[in-house]
């Protein structure tokens, strides 16, 4: 006599489950925006001849039809998308105290503020040297050094504090040394922060794995058995 539903069946069925449920969540949020953008375009109907109407129209049918299919590639690759960006900013959050100290060091020796970027290009880290790399580019081609580093900032938020410093010693000729020594500072607090907040993250995030690999494993290997084998008896 065997039992009526495996434990693995059953397990494998939860994982489905949990694995489902955000991935439709996200694509009905799509699908209801995208619904939303049809109604809206629906507004229009009346301002726009019958013939340009149905071709407006059957655009869109496709265009819902295209939406349907690839509803999931697109939830897949927002969350790509997103997981980049989260790497992305923990890179930049990582190297921005190694490239503040070397602005702080290239001002301390007399360099503009220019002067000073171009300096912690050539030798920061490689995440943030493309975004001062970009910087000076931009200055190369005629745009001013205020607009360039602003541009920065706006790519890339984590260099926004470092960019108004800049831009307060470029414009204003106050002296940036003691500004970047507190934000270098700043910085590494907000670094060590973030590692005591991942270390104390990480017992719960064992307890996943626990819960749904070690523990069924251990089931499996040692009371499925047994079980199974005092069934078999019957």
């Amino acid at each position: 006599m065997r039992p009526p539903v495996s434990f693995p069946v059953v397990l494998g069925v939860a994982w489905g489950v949990m694995l489902a449920v955000p991935i439709g969540r996200r694509a009905r949020r799509v699908v209801t925006v995208e619904r939303a953008n049809t109604l809206g375009s629906r507004s229009v109907a009346t301002s726009v001849p019958s013939r340009a109407w149905t071709r407006l129209r059957a655009r869109v049918d496709a265009g819902q039809q295209h939406l349907r299919a690839g509803v999931v590639g697109r939830v897949v690759g927002s969350l790509i998308a997103r997981r980049r960006a989260h790497e992305d900013d923990a890179a930049h959050a990582r190297e921005l105290p190694v490239v503040i100290d070397l602005l702080g060091v290239a001002v301390g020796a007399g360099c503009t503020p220019y002067l000073a970027v171009e300096v912690a290009a050539r030798w920061s880290p490689p995440a943030i040297a493309v975004r001062l790399d970009a910087v000076l580019r931009a200055c190369a081609l005629g745009v001013s050094f205020d607009v360039a580093l602003d541009d920065a900032a706006c790519a890339t938020p984590v260099l926004r504090p470092l960019s108004d410093a800049l831009l307060a010693s470029n414009r204003l000729g106050a002296p940036v040394g003691p500004v970047l020594a507190r934000l270098a500072a700043e910085e590494r607090t907000a670094l060590r922060r973030h590692a005591e907040a991942h270390a104390r993250r990480v017992p719960v995030r064992l307890l996943f794995p626990l819960v749904f690999l070690v523990l069924p494993a251990f089931v499996l290997l040692t009371v499925v058995p047994g079980l199974a084998a005092g069934l078999g008896r019957l």
